[in-house]
């Protein structure tokens, strides 16, 4: 993998106010390809933050997890392709109609606005979610069992692909093939903190397993020098192996 290749699988989670997120994203330009906008960016400042972002030449992954009834879907994520978001979020729990009317919303706001249209990745079981978690809301069967059963929602629905832990990472894959994304929050690089995550992995071992896409925040978010410590993990996964190569 070249380093080039290495950053362009990279998203950053700018879970930060504003200002602050488009300092990072400016000393990123050209070292990552995707920046991603959650809850936390999106709901205080707004959906001009999606093209400020795509107007520094970034693709833009709005990661706002939508789960509703199959109309509101639809025209929620008609709205985020009118943006320019290159990828969106639903919940795979939301059921295949459902990711159905985002895959049919996406289509149409870009083809109202000329663009094209953002991928829709599914959101299968929460990194920070482990067995004892899903048991306390309801769900006995564990992680294992309930991220391919979800998964399959989501493809029965149309979406190009998932989100979800590195541990899943390869049947994901096997389930979606070669051009599916499997996008992995829960990347933490060798050596940093335990956080609020529960299924975590290192860059290198989720590409190995499988993931399309690297999801990083705070190691790179909260580093004195969010370039540097990019390009660090770019060094740490330039030359590593992929699924495609093992």
């Amino acid at each position: 993998m070249t380093r080039s290749t290495a950053g362009e699988r990279i998203m950053v989670a700018l879970d930060l106010e504003a200002r602050e997120a488009l300092d990072v994203a400016r000393s990123l330009v050209g070292i990552v390809r995707w920046a991603k906008v959650g809850m936390t960016l999106f709901y205080r400042e707004g959906p001009d933050i999606v093209r400020r972002l795509a107007d520094l030449g970034f693709e833009v992954f709005v990661d706002l997890k939508i789960h509703d009834i199959p109309h509101q879907v639809e025209l929620a994520a008609a709205g985020l392709a009118r943006l320019g978001a290159g990828m969106m979020t639903v919940h795979a729990a939301g059921g295949s109609a459902m990711v159905d009317a985002a895959v049919s919303g996406v289509r149409r706001g870009a083809s109202e606005s000329g663009v094209s249209p953002p991928a829709v990745v599914a959101v299968t079981v929460l990194t920070s979610i482990d067995d004892s978690s899903l048991a306390a809301i309801g769900v006995e069967r564990p992680v294992t069992e309930q991220v391919p059963l979800l998964a399959r929602v989501a493809r029965a629905g149309g979406a190009d692909g998932v989100v979800c832990s590195p541990h899943e990472a390869a049947r994901m894959r096997g389930l979606f093939g070669e051009a599916g994304y499997v996008v992995c929050p829960g990347i933490r690089p060798a050596g940093s903190e335990a956080d609020d995550q529960a299924r975590v992995a290192t860059p290198h071992a989720a590409l190995l397993a499988g993931a399309s896409h690297l999801v990083i925040g705070r190691p790179i978010t909260a580093a004195a020098s969010p370039a540097s410590a990019a390009m660090r993990i770019i060094d740490e996964i330039e030359g590593a192996k992929t699924w495609q190569e093992s």
